[in-house]
């Protein structure tokens, strides 16, 4: 940006007694300014000072060492008689200390000689104007102060030099608790309203040394409650320079900075599941194959061979480690949810049995299911898999017993709501709440419990995926989720999830299993080698002809060159180049009776919206057992 930002030209005095130098800052202000400056040059400080009393001035650019006047005094005299003028001070002397003297002083900035480029330049005088219209501003509105005191909804003050009130508004009245201006007025500041007394000392010095401050800090409330209190304040002097008192306009920011560490969590929050699904994907691709040769091998071996049940041990582990990357996958909001309208008061009553067994004796469940609850839309697995581990949660925070309740209900969130509890949307949702009496949580635990292999039990005992698992599922499945508790209060996790007007899904029964053998043509395209390999090995173990190919182009290629019928195409939906939508798309193309499987680690936007499978689309989540995959593809060939 240039100098001239504004329609009149800006009004430059230069004091400088250097013909050189004075000639390099007016080339320096041409290139960066063109015509939207003036420049006026004097060599003495004595007909400068005549020239700044008459105050029609927008900066003043002023050397240190002048014929009649050297070193800082130089600069001290100007601001004393020409205190509103904003002065820029430039010299050859590059000594860090007269610069931090001029700055504390009044100085808007001090620029050294052979260091001044254009836009530094342009920048600081811009900054000093705007600071100097500001200040205008600020004094033209003081006939107004006490009319805009009074009705402001900010909390104005009028704080002594030894932090005394002197005068409050309404609106500082009552952010701070009391019942009138004459039960602040007298109030120490450090030591009735600063939550930490020596907080305030630093905050003057940041005024006096600024000219005017805008500063945060903790204060209190006369019942004792914290807010956080933002102020602007300057100090206004008297005729001898002395500060008189303090104006200061406070706000209570307390809301807007809980809001922004929502925010800051959340995105947090959703890096991590970034790198969480990331991981997932990569690794259900090597569990998919250590799965599908466990499972092979263990056809081959004898049932009285000793390398099975290391063989099973194998697989066992496997198993246990994919269980881990779906959590990761729930948490990162990447797996894919087969939706329906349920009642949630079905599945909480589905499951009292199993959630008895779960929690065990000592600990009592109780539940409080609203008759007229309304429906929401959600996968009814991870529904249950949302209760099953908050109720894990719970009965680990009550290791002597205790009593675990489930509520549900309905919930109308307002704008007031929503203002506090962001990101969401005001609205009808159901509510389910999951409370226990156990051990509960001190602030730091709560800002970290969400987070994915956070735990606060003994190594060895849980992955800390449990509560990362629900936050996903809840995330994914457009709900909100929050958490009220205090050491030794016990804990409630609220869940709120959208409602709708549609009635339950009917419930159909599963179909008889499918005959896993079949002698149709299939083309797989994987990337992964050693996922193709085992692809195409246990396919063609069912008899079918089978063609692979490492990527779409090659996919594409060889059903162009393939003379019969292909009957189904079996892809990964993320590969390098071309993805499988996109493979699946030009592929039925010249195959429209063709049925298309897609697998994946993940969902991903290329099959799935938020993770929701679009209908119509046949998906294997990876990893997945060689009988898996066997009866899928006769299910997808079978329509």
């Amino acid at each position: 940006m240039t100098v001239a930002a504004t329609a009149a030209p800006v009004r430059i005095l230069l004091v400088e007694d250097n013909p050189g130098d004075a000639r390099l800052i007016l080339e320096v202000l041409t290139e960066i300014g063109a015509t939207g400056f003036t420049l006026e040059k004097l060599d003495r400080l004595e007909p400068a000072l005549e020239r700044m009393r008459q105050a029609s001035l927008d900066v003043v650019l002023l050397d240190l060492g002048l014929p009649d006047s050297q070193g800082l005094a130089t600069f001290e005299r100007a601001r004393l008689e020409a205190p509103s003028q904003p002065i820029i001070v430039i010299s050859g002397l590059d000594d860090e200390q007269v610069a931090l003297e001029a700055v504390r002083s009044g100085a808007q900035d001090y620029l050294v000689k052979g260091r001044i480029e254009g836009h530094l330049l342009a920048r600081v005088i811009r900054y000093a104007i705007e600071r100097q219209r500001a200040e205008q501003r600020l004094r033209a509105s003081e006939a107004m102060y006490r009319s805009l005191v009074a009705n402001s909804p900010f909390g104005i003050q009028r704080v002594s030099p030894d932090g005394r009130v002197l005068s409050a508004n309404p609106a500082l009245v009552t952010m701070l608790g009391y019942g009138s201006e004459e039960e602040l007025l007298g109030l120490d500041l450090a030591r009735d309203v600063y939550l930490v007394p020596q907080e305030r000392d630093v905050n003057v010095r940041e005024v006096l040394a600024q000219g005017q401050a805008t500063v945060e800090s903790e204060w209190k409330r006369k019942d004792g409650t914290r807010i956080r209190a933002r102020r602007s304040g300057r100090a206004v002097r008297d005729a001898r320079g002395e500060v008189a008192y303090f104006d200061i306009v406070v706000e209570d920011v307390t809301q807007q900075r809980a809001m922004e560490r929502q925010l800051a969590q959340a995105l947090k929050m959703e890096a991590v599941g970034q790198l969480a699904g990331g991981v997932a994907h990569d690794f259900n691709n090597l569990l998919t194959v250590i799965l599908g040769s466990a499972d092979l091998l263990l056809e081959t071996v004898a049932a009285d061979s000793p390398d099975r049940a290391e063989i099973a041990d194998i697989k066992q582990a496997a198993v246990r480690a994919a269980t881990l990357t779906r959590q990761l996958l729930a948490f990162s909001r990447q797996q894919v949810l087969q939706p329906q309208v349920l009642d949630l008061n079905e599945v909480v009553s589905g499951m009292q049995k199993m959630l008895g067994r779960l929690i065990g004796e000592d600990i009592e469940l109780r539940t409080a299911l609203d008759p007229a609850l309304g429906t929401v839309r959600a996968d009814p697995g991870q529904m249950e898999q949302i209760v099953l581990n908050l109720a894990v949660n719970a009965r680990d925070a009550m290791p002597d017993g205790g009593q675990l309740t489930i509520e549900t209900s309905n919930a109308d969130l307002d704008a007031g709501y929503v203002a506090t509890h962001g990101p969401a949307t005001p609205g009808p949702y159901v509510l389910l709440a999951v409370t226990d009496t156990g051990t509960g949580m001190d602030q730091t635990t709560q800002a970290h419990v969400f987070e994915p292999f956070f735990t606060t039990k003994e190594q060895g005992k849980g992955t800390g995926l449990g509560l990362a698992t629900v936050y996903g599922i809840v995330k994914q499945s457009g709900g909100l989720i929050w958490l009220y508790s205090e050491p030794g209060q016990g804990a409630t996790f609220k869940i709120y999830l959208p409602r709708v007007t549609a009635a339950v899904t009917a419930h159909v029964p599963n179909h008889a299993p499918h005959a896993l053998k079949g002698t149709e043509t299939i083309l797989v395209v994987e990337d992964d080698k050693t996922v193709r390999s085992l692809t195409q090995r246990v396919l063609a173990g069912q008899g079918y002809t089978v063609l692979v190919a490492e990527n779409g182009a090659a996919g594409l290629r060889l059903a162009r060159g393939h003379a019969g019928a292909i009957d189904l195409l079996i892809t990964d939906v993320v590969m390098p180049a071309m993805n499988g939508r996109e493979l699946a798309k030009q592929f039925t193309e010249g195959h429209p009776q063709a049925r298309v499987l897609f697998l994946s680690g993940y969902a991903g936007e290329a099959i799935a919206r938020r993770g929701i499978l679009e209908a119509g689309v046949n998906f294997l989540q990876k990893p997945f057992t060689i009988e898996a995959l066997a009866q899928k593809v006769r299910e997808v060939l079978d329509g």
